[in-house]
């Protein structure tokens, strides 16, 4: 049974889906259990095919990035003019992201420090390090220098997933999974590709730390006095899991434990090419079956095809279409989820299935 020490994950994770209105100044207010601010946001226009948008507090409000694109750091005045207590404020200067008249938006947040960060000199290359202990999640930026280094990530845990992207040069995203074949493997975020074996080149075939990730002398992670950013994920019992699974080919799918109720899963086939990313919320999808998917290699809206659906059970996750996408017969995937309520709360009581 799943004990956490996290007993309201809306602390420190949050979906929230709201309707743009074209005017300026618009206040988006969290509706959780609890207030977040968000210190990495993750947008997408679920109206047009208009790109993901990932900005976080540690670059700036004006700063982002675009997971479906090799493209490097862009800058916009048009879209944040805050980051709230419980929430953002929106700015609108005629795009389609984030307050476009008649959209919907989808806006995962994540909670890092309030945005303060600190040198960490825990690996050879100084990092910034904005952490959030309790939850698992850090945002690390650091300048690359073209050689094998380790870097500080400020966890005090190893991370299960590593996200990086160099933000000066258009180059692809680098993402890190435990459950990959082994260190010298990558995935890409915008891509279909399946896992690679990059040697040294991003990993420097060398997993994480506590304390640190290492990378290599590559571009994508390391490119010499580029500047890099890294979103990293540990594991917390009850709020958060990092794994993989095996699929069937069936309509009756595998089901995945996670020891909580999710309320976002991002997973990724890899061990055959073609195949998206693929999320699901709690929030655009309410209810099971979980029928609504987003592709973060993709520009596309909402996607209905039921050959992906999930449902979101108390203690994990379950398949409910054969696609080679989510559920191919003898696939391996690799996944990470977080919480809408805990299996268990950290006295060891059942929370009620909802």
């Amino acid at each position: 049974m799943a004990y956490t020490t996290i007993d309201d994950p809306s602390a420190h994770f949050q979906t929230k889906i709201y309707t743009g209105d074209g005017n300026n100044n618009r206040a988006i207010t969290n509706d959780g259990n609890s207030d977040l601010q968000p210190d990495f946001i993750w947008l997408k226009d679920r109206n047009v095919g208009f790109g993901h948008r990932l900005t976080d507090s540690t670059r700036g409000i004006t700063k982002n990035l675009a997971s479906e694109t090799t493209g490097a750091e862009g800058t916009s005045t048009t879209q944040y003019a805050s980051w709230n207590t419980d929430g953002f404020t929106l700015i609108y200067g005629g795009q389609q992201v984030p307050n476009y008249n008649g959209h919907t938006y989808v806006a995962w947040q994540w909670k890092a420090n309030g945005g303060t960060t600190a040198n960490n000199t825990d690996g050879a290359t100084t990092s910034t390090v904005q952490a959030n202990t309790d939850a698992g999640f850090s945002i690390v930026t650091y300048t690359g220098t073209g050689s094998a280094t380790t870097l500080g990530h400020g966890l005090g845990v190893a991370p299960a997933m590593l996200i990086v992207k160099n933000r000066s040069t258009a180059v692809d995203w680098a993402v890190y999974h435990k459950d990959l074949t082994d260190a010298g493997y990558v995935l890409t975020l915008n891509s279909t590709d399946s896992q690679a074996d990059s040697g040294t080149n991003r990993w420097n075939h060398t997993d994480p730390t506590s304390s640190v990730f290492s990378v290599g002398s590559g571009q994508q992670t390391n490119q010499n006095t580029n500047n890099m950013i890294c979103y990293a994920f540990a594991e917390k019992q009850g709020y958060s899991k990092f794994g993989s699974y095996i699929g069937n080919g069936n309509a009756d799918g595998p089901f995945v434990y996670t020891g909580f109720k999710p309320a976002f899963v991002l997973f990724k086939n890899s061990s055959n090419a073609g195949e998206n990313w693929i999320m699901y919320d709690n929030k655009r999808d309410p209810h099971n079956e979980a029928t609504l998917e987003l592709f973060p290699n993709l520009v596309n809206t909402d996607y209905t095809g039921n050959a992906f659906d999930i449902d979101m059970l108390s203690n994990g996750f379950k398949h409910r279409g054969a696609n080679g996408g989510s559920n191919g017969s003898n696939r391996t995937y690799i996944y990470m989820a977080f919480a809408e309520h805990p299996f268990t709360t950290s006295t060891g009581i059942p929370t009620t299935a909802r």
